[in-house]
């Protein structure tokens, strides 16, 4: 009997200690107060959370400023110092129309108006009299097409986007010779470099001829040498 007793008294005293620490989801006695200053019940969501946060972060403000270029109108979408709106310009507003999920277009500040001994005391006048007249020329285009919204026209004077010309070169370049050649080159040195034995083959350093560059072969070198960078011939004479 004293064996039933003791196991009796050690469940009751097991669920009173439960009950004092609390269930973390239900709030039981204790509330689960004791419980959570010592595990994080959040744990992972609250860290995955800021992790991912942290990822697509970058990439959001990539996308903000690739929209906010998308629906810009520039400067050379007009007639230089004009508010005549350019046929460049109006192929730009047909395709913003269009597309009309987003009714705001921004607009450069009209900064190509040029400065001017005449006109240096008000210029900042003459160039926001100019934008405000683009401005009222885009709307009156988009009015003109059947099912436009209203549009949200803002002003701004950000940085103009552009691509550093070497690259577009570099690809038309070798768009002509089809890219020939292999990574590592023959020297080891040059990513498409060609091994054949034209010395403009393969595209590399120096002014030789061809369309893909190359290192000029000297008197007596040998061409489609190791040694040449890109394809050309062997650096040394007889």
């Amino acid at each position: 009997m004293n064996r039933y007793t003791r196991a009796a008294t050690a469940a009751l005293l097991m669920v009173g200690g439960f009950g004092s620490v609390g269930c973390v989801h239900t709030g039981g006695v204790g509330g689960g107060d004791r419980y959570r200053n010592v595990v994080d019940t959040s744990w992972p969501e609250r860290y995955d959370y800021a992790a991912r946060e942290a990822v697509l972060a970058p990439f959001a403000q990539q996308v903000t400023n690739g929209h906010f270029q998308e629906q810009t109108l520039w400067n050379w979408y007009f007639e230089p110092g004009s508010d005549r709106i350019h046929p460049a310009g109006m192929d730009k507003l047909d395709a913003l129309s269009r597309n009309n999920t987003d009714t705001k277009i921004y607009l450069q500040h009209a900064g190509d108006l040029p400065l001017t001994p005449d006109n240096a005391e008000k210029i900042n006048q003459l160039r926001a009299e100019l934008t405000a007249k683009r401005a009222a020329a885009v709307r009156q285009y988009l009015a003109s097409k059947p099912g436009t919204p209203q549009y949200e026209i803002a002003v701004h004077n950000g940085p103009t986007p552009g691509i550093y010309a070497i690259f577009t070169l570099s690809s038309f370049r070798g768009q002509r010779i089809g890219y020939v050649g292999s990574i590592g080159g023959a020297s080891g040195l040059l990513v498409g470099g060609s091994t054949g034995p034209a010395p403009g083959g393969g595209g590399g350093f120096g002014p030789a001829a061809g369309a893909g560059g190359g290192t000029a072969p000297t008197p007596g070198g040998s061409p489609g040498g190791p040694a040449g960078v890109g394809g050309g011939g062997s650096p040394t004479g007889p």
